[in-house]
Order: structure tokens, then sequence, then C-alpha cells
């Protein structure tokens, strides 16, 4: 995604589980299922092809994650 910033860890050390953070402008106004489906487009081919088992995905635009990293 275009000037996203992306944030991928991998849970298991097997690098076939992750979990992906991902700020971007283009989630503005898009329901939390429309953003997942945003950054899942470009992982299907290795989701499909089980080189990505699980993926946790977790989405914000850049007040959202603002707000996110001012909290205690």
């Amino acid at each position: 995604m275009p000037g996203a910033q992306v944030k991928v860890k991998d849970l298991t050390g097997t690098l076939d589980h992750f979990q992906v953070e991902v700020v971007s402008e283009a989630f503005a106004g898009k329901i939390l299922i429309q953003q997942h489906l945003m950054v899942q487009a470009p992982l299907r081919a290795y989701v499909n092809d089980e080189r990505i088992h699980a993926l946790s995905i977790r989405t914000y635009t850049p007040e959202e994650w603002q707000r996110q990293v001012a909290q205690p």
C-alpha cells in the first residue's frame, strides 16, 4: 500500500504465522472488514498456497494510530 506504515511480526518463528499493523490514510472512511480486505488482497497468493498459515491484522488511520500510541 503506497504511503502506508507497515510493521510485521513473526509470531512463532516458523515464518508462517504473522501479525501485521498497517497505518494508512487509505483506511479513512472504511469499515474494519474493508480495511482488512485491503491488507489481505496482496497476500492472498501466500495464504492460498499456505506460505502464510495465520495472519493477525491491525489497521489504523494515522489519526487512530496517534490516539493508540498516546494511550498509556
